[in-house]
């Protein structure tokens, strides 16, 4: 007679890993993912639902692509053989249509269902498109992942010369007039405000970069509201409300982004402007709904810059893997960027206002101007243009809010001319 095993004894079988499904195969999601794999690499099993047929790339250097400096291969930041190394199933090209948050399942627009333990949002946002007649013609596009940089090298080399309206006079639009003139284009950027990039320049280094742009070819129109996109079988034109007409071969809609909340909103998660989360990236509908990126509104504000989206995945990844309660705090971001090989930097509040005063020093011929916005001795806002060297030292005294009384008269001309008379 065979007597039974006591129970302490009892062969064990291994539980089955948590299930975390990811829906947006971007910077975002991706980046979590790292994060999370590098404090545990094996708490999870992880499937990845994405839109677009490719792995994860860098979208910042899309202009890049597009100017013909990068190729594809140059900004793919994880291929399909890290997903399989690291035992991840990737579902490209195949986005999720659904969320049963009863039945803790998915389903993509092919009909794929996969059960969750833990979701993790990160579906990133949608380019605006302005609402005129003649939106949705052929040759009217957005510049917001590779295919848009894909059609619009396919434009450049169909129309030799051919001309090109880029709509929206920030950081995107600008480097995508670049990348078209770099093609062979003729480039015309319509900016419905009196000056580019008002959102990280004050006037003075905005009509600086417009005369920079316009030694390269790039034509402006300022203060230009489209009214019209004109054309039947393809877009051939542009109205403004002045009743101005210009012809265009490709127009490019640069006019800013919506965070991506429709799937959210049809599982019934909180919703305002953007997806709202708690302090560790959780949905406040949904405990096992985290959401990270674009696609997120945390203490009413929304993200779009690379630093603050970074530190949102460290804190999503830290409580997905169960590390504690590390929590998200915002904080002052400067912005540094690359226009067509021209230099800019601005961070803090660079608009000033009765409280504040300015440090500003000129060059206009080697097209240097910096502009110190000060509240109390502290730095609270800066923009550089031609020079940015000492951006970042001009960042972290602002974010410890440094006493700059003692360096003040020297401050405007760097770091290292502050240091040398001390």
């Amino acid at each position: 007679m065979t007597m039974p095993l006591p129970e302490h004894v009892l062969p064990q079988t291994a539980r089955p890993r948590p299930r975390l499904v990811v829906i947006g195969n971007g910077m975002a999601g991706m980046r979590t993912v790292e994060e999370l794999l590098r404090l545990d690499g094996s708490l999870y099993d992880i499937t990845v639902f994405g839109a677009e047929p490719h792995g994860n790339y860098n979208r910042i250097l899309l202009s890049p692509v597009l100017a013909g400096e990068k190729t594809v291969d140059d900004i793919i930041i994880n291929s399909r053989e890290w997903y399989a190394t690291h035992g991840i199933t990737l579902h490209s090209g195949d986005p999720v249509v659904a969320i049963d948050r009863h039945r803790c399942r998915v389903r993509s627009a092919s009909g794929h269902e996969v059960a969750y333990d833990r979701l993790l949002l990160a579906t990133g946002s949608r380019p605006f498109v302005i609402p005129v007649p003649g939106a949705q013609l052929p040759g009217v596009i957005a510049f917001r992942d590779l295919h848009d940089v894909q059609t619009m090298l396919a434009a450049a080399r169909a129309r030799d010369h051919g001309r090109a309206v880029v709509i929206g006079g920030g950081l995107l639009g600008l480097e995508a007039a670049n990348g078209l003139k770099r093609q062979g284009m003729d480039v015309t950027v319509v900016h419905v405000m009196d000056s580019l990039m008002e959102r990280q320049l004050d006037k003075p280094a905005a009509a600086l970069l417009r005369q920079a742009l316009e030694r390269r070819g790039i034509r402006i129109l300022l203060e230009a509201q489209t009214e019209a996109i004109l054309g039947e079988d393809h877009v051939t034109g542009l109205q403004f409300a002045n009743g101005e007409r210009i012809a265009a071969d490709l127009v490019v809609m640069a006019v800013g982004v919506r965070p991506n909340v429709e799937l959210a909103k049809t599982a019934g998660l909180h919703c305002e402007r953007a997806i709202v989360v708690d302090d560790t990236l959780q949905s406040l509908s949904d405990p096992r709904i985290y959401a990270v990126g674009e696609c997120v509104q945390h203490r009413k504000a929304t993200f779009g810059l690379v630093a603050p989206i970074w530190e949102q995945a460290r804190v999503c990844a830290t409580h997905l893997a169960g590390h504690g309660h590390r929590r998200y705090v915002q904080a002052a971001t400067s912005t540094r960027l690359k226009v067509t090989g021209i230099d800019l930097f601005s961070a803090g509040d660079f608009v000033g206002g009765p409280d504040t005063e300015d440090l500003v020093f000129r060059d206009p011929r080697r097209g240097t101007y910096k502009r110190l916005v000060l509240r109390g001795n502290r730095i609270v806002g800066a923009v550089l243009y031609g020079d940015v060297g000492d951006g970042s030292w001009y960042f972290e005294l602002m974010q410890q809010g440094t006493d700059i009384s003692a360096i003040r008269n020297r401050l405007v001309f760097g770091r290292a001319f502050c240091e040398a008379a001390t």
